[in-house]
């Protein structure tokens, strides 16, 4: 978060880059969403710092503490990959197995039932785009999962293990929840800020100061919707340029991926550009300046 925070600082103090007339929405994923609301100018830097260094702490003890409860479990999460056709299918033999909606409607509460059943200790913990989810909490009902889409689910997805030891977004991570609600009441927003920010949870703009409070708490413990994100700013806000600020291109990648420069590289004034280092800012800048012309 403080890295990309960084770079658009770069960009706007050395480079002009001036958000409030060059942005017209943030999204971030996961954590990325605390540097999205930055951007946005709805939370202020110094109150992400305390904030995501306290939910991360939290966070950590709730792994340490499901580790303990279960005998030294393995904890993590686990991408699945599957032809785009077959992701709502798999979605629905997941909540059919799992015994209870992974994911909650949008603008709905998540019942997180800290006795709930020991394999639904397991949810989706992101929806990253229209042939990738995340399963999130103990690896081997994960695996038991997969076993079961595999012998009777009809199903038979990529499964990618992540480089993560702790079960994101999921109900093993309801004490950070509160840990979470408690920062962000003594926290002050600005809102509205100078631009949109799409919160994770609902794949929506945030309405209000007390919404983007809410649903900055329940992501701790919800899904991630990153595909109906993209969607919303491609298809409702009509969105045709992204530009991912930060280390890594994973996020830039999926945006590609979904709006995509195959099929709209012929859309003029449209683009997917990331900057990771410095080498990359001038390129951006020529191509945005290459696109103003025809932004509404």
């Amino acid at each position: 978060m403080a890295v990309s925070i960084m770079m658009l600082r770069v960009l706007e103090n050395d480079f002009g880059f001036k958000v409030d007339e060059k942005v017209d929405v943030t999204l971030g994923h996961s954590l990325g969403e605390f540097a999205a609301l930055i951007a946005a100018g709805i939370l202020d830097y110094g109150d992400a710092l305390r904030i995501i260094r306290r939910r991360g702490e939290a966070m950590m003890k709730c792994t340490l503490e499901a580790r303990e409860a279960e005998n030294g479990a393995e904890f993590g999460m686990m991408a699945l990959i599957v032809e785009p056709d077959r992701l709502k299918s798999l979605i629905e033999t997941i909540e059919e197995f799992l015994g209870y909606t992974p994911f909650p409607a949008a603008g709905s509460d998540f019942d997180e039932d800290s006795h709930m059943p020991a394999i639904q200790q397991v949810l989706i913990a992101n929806i990253n785009s229209k042939n990738q989810i995340v399963l999130s909490g103990n690896i081997d009902r994960i695996q038991s999962l997969l076993t079961h889409l595999r012998q009777f689910g009809g199903h038979d997805p990529r499964a990618v293990r992540l480089n993560s030891d702790s079960p994101f977004h999921s109900p093993i991570m309801m004490p950070a929840k509160t840990v979470m609600a408690n920062l962000m009441s003594k926290t002050k927003l600005n809102f509205p800020g100078i631009t949109k920010c799409i919160m994770n949870v609902t794949g929506q703009p945030a309405e209000n100061a007390d919404d983007v409070k809410d649903l900055l708490t329940r992501q701790c413990t919800e899904t991630v919707r990153w595909w109906d994100s993209i969607k919303y700013a491609d298809q409702k806000l009509k969105v045709r340029r992204w530009v991912g600020v930060g280390p890594g291109k994973v996020g830039r990648n999926l945006v590609g991926k979904e709006v995509g420069m195959k099929g709209r590289d012929s859309v003029k004034g449209g683009g997917v550009w990331g900057i990771t280092n410095p080498h990359e800012v001038d390129d951006f800048l020529r191509q945005l300046e290459e696109t103003d012309y025809i932004r509404e």
